[in-house]
């Protein structure tokens, strides 16, 4: 009986800060290996359950998704596409090959959101002599990122979406929120699509047990952080971002 509660509560948490922020892996999945799971049933089983949270978190923000459809429609092949390379290369490649540039790319995702904004209005004064190139440039860099992101999110997904954030925050005029609730829709895709691949290819590694265990916590955690995060200034929200953002990074680096 703990250990089913602390599972819940761990997916709880996780679908809570995942909508909020991202990096809700960093919860559960070292919950799930305290209690003795090996670390590939751990990683296989806590994607499974972290989608009903993306979904319940991506309903929660569907307002913010309102203006930006157009957008979500360009970039979800490229976070399928990602998410379901990633989730086979888990088959294929070493942990090793992932998780040395893991705290790097989390470092680069902190900085894009401190400084995305000023940059934003730095591109956007020279922009004016080459909207069009620039713009183009833009999209193009962003569908790229989104699948490399991708990849990163099939194959293990920790703080993915503090990296989505931040790529957006650089190459879009977005509003934040809006970003988030878009950031909410890639990732739960890119996990759906892994969550797929997982069960065709490795259904033995699945624990169903955790996976429904964890996908009950991050449902409502997922509508707790929409209500919770769609409330949070721009300001507010950048700095819980780049706080969790901190915290993921110093947990992987000293305590793993």
């Amino acid at each position: 009986m703990l250990e089913m509660t602390a599972i819940f509560l761990a997916g709880f948490w996780a679908g809570m800060i995942n909508v909020v922020v991202g990096s809700g892996t960093l919860v559960t999945f070292p919950v799930l290996l305290l209690f003795g799971y090996p670390p590939l049933v751990a990683n296989i089983s806590n994607n499974i359950g972290l989608v009903a949270g993306g979904l319940s978190g991506t309903w929660g923000y569907r307002k913010e998704l309102a203006p930006n459809k157009g957008m979500i429609l360009r970039l979800l092949p490229a976070s399928a596409l990602g998410g379901l390379t990633g989730a086979l290369l888990l088959f294929i490649l070493p942990a090793a090959a992932f998780s040395a540039i893991v705290p790097v790319l989390i470092i680069l995702g902190i900085l894009m959101v401190a400084f995305g904004q000023a940059l934003q209005r730095r591109l956007a004064r020279n922009r004016k002599a080459a909207v069009a190139g620039a713009t183009l440039h833009a999209g193009v860099g962003l569908i790229a990122g989104i699948f490399v992101l991708g990849i990163y999110g099939g194959y293990f997904g920790a703080a993915q979406g503090i990296l989505v954030v931040g790529l957006m925050s650089i190459l879009t005029t977005v509003a934040l929120q809006q970003i988030n609730a878009v950031k909410n829709v890639l990732t739960t895709v890119v996990n759906g699509i892994a969550a797929i691949t997982f069960m065709i290819v490795a259904w033995h590694y699945i624990d169903w047990k955790v996976t429904a265990l964890i996908a009950a916590g991050a449902l409502l955690g997922g509508l707790a952080g929409a209500k919770f995060g769609r409330k949070l200034p721009p300001a507010a929200l950048r700095a819980t971002i780049i706080v969790v953002g901190v915290a993921a990074l110093t947990k992987m680096l000293f305590f793993s």
